[in-house]
């Protein structure tokens, strides 16, 4: 599969539809849905493993923080009934299973929605996309992921079964931070992968210029726009958790959320930073081809400019007139031949003189 057939899908099927209609938009998952819940305290854990369509009471609030992480969206009724248990506003339900939303967060009051691209690297630098879905409350958090290989939470995972860190004496608005946070991790590992690539391509670009390095400049000009509309919009987002006045976060988490901003930052810094490297090898291929056309129309016209006296002498003395006195020399050709070969190398001479050659 090409890099770039990830990058966009089709919203047509959409058209005309009522406000809150539930139609997945996106990849099919090869697994079905699954849903997972995560209830922990300080001094305790559990972890739930339930099945696509669970009861409210199971889905219901308990001692500690509630984590329901849902992976796979177009199991739209699985969808319907997390939300509908949880009192979702038909509009987000409709935002989760449409898997082609810019990165936002929206207030409702009893619960804050956040939707963003969560970007893990792949083999040869390449990278997957998939939009993460986040429902902050109180002290419950739901996640919606469409359910791709790998598990990009698996080390806040590991640190709530452990208890190790400060995850399961926080709140749900500190776990809402370590995923936003991993999130943001997984962004620097897909730009230095990406990073890598942009200098391998450079090299042949000024020394190889061919189709294919087109080929390639144009698929990497994609993925940055890409990239870059993917994270460029999650600084507003943090910048509104970080400030806002919404109570579901709290004072010791919006220092933490402040970290992830800058991050954030840097990671918008450095995809302009690519943006900008990729512009100046698409001019630098330009350049290359130019180049190499100057010196092929420069070696032909020197070329030229050797056989155009050889190519007069030949004509003149290939004319059919009796009356031409050196047609009767005894050694004739041999002179002309001379003469051209002493010509050829004066003229080659002068031009290396004047470094045209």
């Amino acid at each position: 599969m090409k890099r770039t057939t990830r990058l966009f899908r089709n919203r047509a099927v959409k058209t005309g539809l009522p406000p809150g209609a539930l139609v997945h938009i996106g990849e099919t998952p090869p697994a079905g849905t699954g849903i997972t819940l995560l209830r922990f305290d300080e001094g305790s854990f559990q972890e739930t493993r339930l099945p696509p369509q669970p009861d409210c009471a199971t889905l219901a609030e308990g001692s500690g923080v509630t984590w329901i992480n849902v992976e796979g969206l177009h199991d739209v009724e699985a969808i319907r009934t997390v939300g509908e248990c949880r009192h979702l506003h038909p509009l987000v339900l409709e935002d989760i299973v449409s898997t082609v939303q810019r990165p936002k967060v929206e207030d409702y009051g009893e619960y804050l929605f956040l939707v963003m691209r969560l970007l893990r690297p792949q083999p040869e630098n390449d990278f997957s996309s998939e939009q993460f879905s986040l429902v902050l409350g109180r002290t419950w958090l739901l996640t919606f992921q469409e359910g791709l290989s790998g598990d990009a939470f698996s080390t806040i995972r590991d640190r709530l079964r452990h208890g190790t860190g400060r995850l399961r004496s926080q709140g749900a608005d500190y776990l809402a931070y370590g995923l936003l946070d991993a999130i943001v991790d997984h962004y620097f590992t897909v730009l230095e992968g990406f990073g890598e690539r942009l200098l391998d391509l450079e090299e042949v670009v000024a020394l190889h210029p061919t189709p294919q390095v087109l080929v390639q400049l144009n698929e990497l000009k994609k993925e940055v726009i890409y990239l870059r509309k993917s994270v460029w919009p999650l600084r507003e987002v943090l910048s509104f958790l970080e400030r806002g006045d919404n109570d579901l976060i709290t004072a010791p988490t919006r220092v933490y959320l402040r970290d992830v901003y800058d991050h954030t930052i840097q990671a918008i810094d450095t995809i302009e930073t690519y943006r900008d490297l990729l512009s100046g090898m698409l001019d630098l291929y330009l350049s290359s081809i130019s180049n190499r056309t100057n010196e092929i129309m420069k070696f032909l016209t020197l070329v030229g400019t050797v056989f155009l006296p050889l190519t007069f002498i030949v004509g003149l003395y290939g004319m059919n007139f009796k009356d031409m006195p050196e047609l009767q020399w005894q050694h004739g050709y041999l002179y002309v031949w001379l003469v051209m070969i002493a010509l050829a190398l004066g003229m080659v001479a002068y031009f290396r003189r004047k470094r045209w050659l």
